[in-house]
C-alpha cells in the first residue's frame, strides 16, 4: 500500500494551505487515517485523525484551525489548514491502519502504512 502527500509549500503566518493524502485503492479501506508531522529537531506528533464513521481527533495546538476529513469523490484524505502559524512548520506526513481506535491515531502505532511526507513552511 502506497500513500501519496501533496499539498505542502510555503504560506505567510495566518494563511491557509491545504494537504491531500491518497492512495491506489479506496482510502475507505482504511480503519483509522491520520496526519502527522515533524518539526525540525523534534520527534514526530500526531496533529489530526479520522476512524470509521467519521470521528474526528486533532491535537490541541490545532484545534480550531485545522479540519481533517475524507473526500470520497475524489478518494482523498485532506487536511484544511487555516490561521497558519510558523509553529507549524514541518514535513507532514500521511498514514493509515486496520485499527479503528483513537490510541493508536494519537500514537501512530498500528498504523500501519505511512506516506513520504510534504513540506509545510509557514514564515512569520
Amino acid at each position: 500500500v502506497q500513500l501519496q502527500a501533496s499539498g505542502g509549500g510555503l504560506a505567510q503566518a495566518g494563511g491557509s494551505l491545504r494537504l491531500s493524502c491518497t492512495t491506489f485503492g479506496s482510502i475507505f479501506d482504511f480503519n483509522a487515517m491520520g496526519w502527522y508531522r515533524q518539526a525540525p529537531g523534534k520527534q514526530r506528533e500526531f496533529v489530526a485523525g479520522i476512524l470509521t464513521g467519521n470521528s474526528v481527533s486533532y491535537v490541541d495546538s490545532v484545534k480550531g484551525r485545522f479540519t481533517i476529513s475524507r473526500d470520497r469523490a475524489n478518494n482523498t484524505l485532506n487536511l484544511q489548514m487555516n490561521s497558519l502559524k510558523s509553529e507549524d512548520t514541518g514535513v507532514y506526513f500521511c498514514a493509515a491502519g486496520p485499527f479503528d481506535r483513537a490510541i493508536v491515531l494519537r500514537t501512530g502505532r498500528g498504523m500501519d502504512y505511512w506516506g513520504k511526507g510534504t513540506l509545510v513552511t509557514v514564515s512569520s
